[in-house]
């Protein structure tokens, strides 16, 4: 049933606008690629995109752990910890993005047919993480506000925006050079810097789309006193993800999914990833990342409580000859599951 949208709706939404196009127009160009990758990135889209904050009716909580490039000494690893979760009790306990009654499959065509778009509500969320990569490790913990509302009977639309704190450190004690190394000299080995991040999520009941940027506010950053070489640049990260769910009976949904990602002066890439889900039980998938990778996936929801998934990727690029693929797995727990639901049911 469609319903009116109050002012007081309109008006929140038009301030967290504001404040984003403004985060957007704050990025400029920086040097490399910092942040770490994702092949189930449809599984973690919090990650990257903080208006996904509060879009299920539960709160989603998620630990995750990739392993890049397995057999390389030194190769990254990331780790993460992430919970989000919608506010109000009429968001949680009877509307329309809740289910009609305990248990119903999330993939059923009831679902579509039903469907309303959302009551206006907030979401909220925290994320830390962790990623290494031989000597640096960096480690992220940031907070996350989303504001979700229904602009048409079918369609959702929300926004978010992330902040927090990322410090950066370096084990000079695993760096060894034949001569003195000038940057090595007067070393930092720590240091914390302001983290920021906005984004937008439009989403109905077969589909979403969301644009993203991650540590958009511009900070200098060095691991050496000297000024000669103290000229480094936090990175601006851009996202785009975008997914569809297709019917093939009544049991089986596929879902084709596509994430595009540019950090100047590096060019854009993508990943393009497809699964195929029985009911709410289990699903299969594959990925391609451009120039990078293939990857085959895997997901069981266990309960109405846990979750599980892995992804392999086999290396493409010119590592495979000394990488073993990737590997990543991620466990979610579904906390306050009041309808019992097996799986996610805006994020498929």
């Amino acid at each position: 049933m469609y319903y009116i949208i109050s002012r007081c709706a309109f008006s929140n939404m038009k301030v967290l606008l504001k404040i984003i196009i403004l985060l957007f127009l704050s990025i400029n160009s920086s040097f490399a690629q910092q942040l770490p990758q994702y092949s189930q990135y449809i599984f973690n889209s919090f990650l990257i995109n903080p208006a996904v904050a509060g879009i299920e009716n539960y709160t989603d909580v998620k630990m995750g752990y990739r392993k890049q490039w397995s057999g390389i000494n030194g190769a990254p690893t990331t780790s993460f910890f992430s919970a989000n979760m919608p506010l109000g009790k009429n968001y949680l306990y009877g509307n329309a993005n809740s289910f009609s009654g305990a248990g119903n499959n999330p993939l059923g065509r009831s679902y579509v047919q039903e469907y309303r778009a959302a009551e206006p509500h907030h979401g909220i969320g925290m994320s830390v993480l962790t990623d290494q990569a031989g000597p640096l490790r960096q480690t992220n913990v940031s907070l996350a506000y989303a504001y979700h509302i229904g602009i048409s009977s079918d369609f959702n639309l929300a926004l978010g925006i992330n902040a927090g704190i990322t410090r950066f450190s370096l084990n000079s004690s695993l760096l060894e050079t034949e001569e003195t190394d000038p940057t090595l000299v007067q070393v930092i080995n720590g240091q914390a810097k302001p983290f920021l991040g906005a984004g937008l999520w439009l989403y109905g009941p077969r589909f979403f789309a969301g644009l993203s940027g991650q540590q958009i506010y511009p900070q200098q950053i060095s691991y050496t006193t000297n000024t000669l070489y103290n000229d480094g640049k936090l990175v601006n990260h851009f996202f785009a993800t975008a997914g569809y769910k297709i019917y093939l009976d009544d049991n089986f949904a596929m879902i084709p999914s596509v994430m595009l990602k540019y950090s100047s002066p590096s060019p854009l890439t993508f990943d393009l990833n497809a699964k195929v889900a029985y009911q709410d039980k289990f699903w299969l998938g594959a990925g391609y990342r451009h120039k990078d990778a293939i990857s085959g996936m895997a997901g069981f929801n266990i309960s109405s409580l846990l979750t599980l998934s892995y992804s392999y990727d086999a290396t493409t690029s010119a590592l495979q000859s000394v990488s073993n693929g990737s590997h990543e797995i991620i466990l979610g727990i579904l906390l306050n599951n009041r309808y019992r639901v097996k799986c996610p049911q805006r994020q498929f």
